[in-house]
């Protein structure tokens, strides 16, 4: 950056870019006083707290495009935002206070829904949660889930490649994505809205800003898969001594099931008495405890009764087998979803209960008992405070590996370990051959990690691909790389 660009960082210059904003998409949607702004400033869990010039809302993409060319002009660092539900400082501003907010929040329109082509034009700000809806209504599935779908938006789960609970069938949102609408860092329109599933025309554009944290720019509007609805869904929860006996049982799952097996989550023990303490409503679907679940799902595209006879020549195999103790198979809609909200309020539970650890963690499948059982041993031998909290998407090797202080024990003190903590955990899922992000991303939070864990041939390509799209670092700096 030259010194003429620094100094146009003065507090002038925020007054006449203020004025152009407003000028650009109107007073109501850019945001000074501190009390405006507040809920865009601190990350989802509360942990920290940047400052921001304004936080701008554009209605449009031709109002994004003009909001990135007065940065542009003014050299005004953006954060792109959409719900602002991630969990690695990724979608909030530091604290130098000279970037603006970005929030999508107003480009929520489905603009289109083809139930023919199976796809739906979607703007980046829209819920994720309407989306399904609005799928359903044409009788189609928009098979993207995770907790928080009621207030994340398809733009920041493009722009972090979220999972969910169906990658193991459908993929994660990079491959449910066919095309994207995204402004460039120079304030351009990339119009790729082709809901097409071959288009072989050079260099996959689309994939470079999919997973970028709006690093390299903004996704505005997507095109994404949408399928048939399934004729039937089941779910059980299955009871388990191991992580090993709950691999065993994937591939038993995967032989009687095949592509009808939709998800598969692991959860220990821990995460369920956490649930039952903090939602005591929920009745334990066992009479006893066991130390590891498994919660596996079914979707079918026969019929309630096909779907059923594979689930129950699956448990009855694994109990022939001793893969597992015990099992409960939802019969109802109504059950189905109490599963699923054992496992969803996982996260939640864990949070009622103190502040914790998180690592967002994938391995090769294989590996993953194997890596359980290794790292706790590790932790417990270097921070015997700790309690795991280990839980995931067992089918595609995305484990949550959290970890919690003992009861009793100093939270803050506990916080302070954190490095060393993160350390272990992380050089163990480097031995195993595994990634320090999943589906959560790097941001602000883990972009140091990302140094010892990349190699030098990456991270310089990585490096040569930002300045050439955003030579100026304006796009969200300071996160990923």
């Amino acid at each position: 950056m030259t010194i003429s660009a620094k100094l146009m960082r003065s507090t002038t210059d925020f007054s006449d870019f203020i004025s152009a904003c407003i000028a650009a998409i109107g007073n109501d949607y850019v945001l000074t006083a501190e009390p405006e702004k507040a809920s865009f400033l601190t990350d989802q869990r509360r942990r920290f707290t940047g400052q921001a010039i304004a936080v701008v809302k554009p209605g449009s993409t031709a109002e994004v495009a003009a909001i990135v060319r007065l940065c542009n002009q003014f050299n005004v660092p953006i954060v792109p935002q959409g719900g602002n539900t991630g969990l690695v400082l990724g979608s909030v501003p530091d604290r130098s206070g000279n970037a603006i907010v970005l929030s999508l929040g107003r480009l929520n329109r489905v603009r289109a829904v083809d139930p023919v082509n199976h796809t739906m034009t979607v703007e980046a700000g829209c819920i994720l949660q309407n989306l399904q809806e609005a799928a359903l209504a044409v009788e189609r599935l928009l098979p993207l889930s995770l907790a928080a779908e009621g207030s994340c938006t398809i733009g920041g789960n493009l722009a972090t490649n979220a999972g969910g609970t169906a990658v193991l069938r459908y993929g994660n949102t990079r491959e449910l994505c066919l095309g994207l609408e995204v402004v460039t860092a120079q304030g351009e329109i990339m119009e790729g809205l082709r809901g097409l599933r071959k288009d072989n025309t050079g260099y996959d554009l689309r994939d470079l800003f999919i997973g970028a944290e709006g690093t390299l720019g903004i996704i505005t509007a997507a095109v994404m898969k949408i399928f048939p609805v399934p004729k039937a869904q089941l779910t059980a929860l299955v009871a388990l001594q191991t992580p090993a006996q709950a691999l065993r049982l994937l591939t038993l799952a995967q032989g009687h099931c095949g592509a009808a097996l939709t998800g598969f989550e692991l959860m220990s023990d821990l995460c369920l008495q956490l649930v039952a303490r903090h939602m005591p409503q929920l009745t334990f679907p066992f009479s006893a405890r066991h130390p590891h679940y498994v919660l596996l799902e079914l979707s079918d595209s026969e019929s309630e009764a096909h779907a059923s006879t594979m689930l129950e020549s699956l448990l009855a195999s694994a109990l022939e087998n001793k893969i597992c103790q015990d099992a409960v198979l939802a019969i109802s809609a109504a059950q189905s979803k109490t599963l699923w909200r054992w496992r969803e309020s996982i996260s939640s539970a864990q949070a009622r209960e103190g502040k914790n650890i998180k690592h967002d963690v994938s391995l090769p499948i294989s590996r993953i008992a194997e890596f359980i059982t290794v790292t706790d041993a590790l932790l417990q031998a270097s921070f015997p405070e700790c309690r795991n909290v280990t839980f995931g998407h067992l089918g595609d090797g995305n484990l949550h590996y959290n970890v919690s202080p003992a009861i009793g024990y100093s939270e803050e003190l506990f916080l302070s370990h954190q490095s060393s903590i993160n350390l272990v955990v992380h050089d163990s899922v480097h031995q195993f051959g595994g990634s320090i992000s999943a589906e959560h991303g790097i941001g602000a939070l883990k972009r140091e990690e990302l140094l010892r864990y990349k190699s030098a041939v990456e991270i310089g390509l990585m490096k040569t691909i930002k300045q050439a799209l955003d030579p100026h670092n304006l796009m969200n700096p300071g996160k990923v790389i």
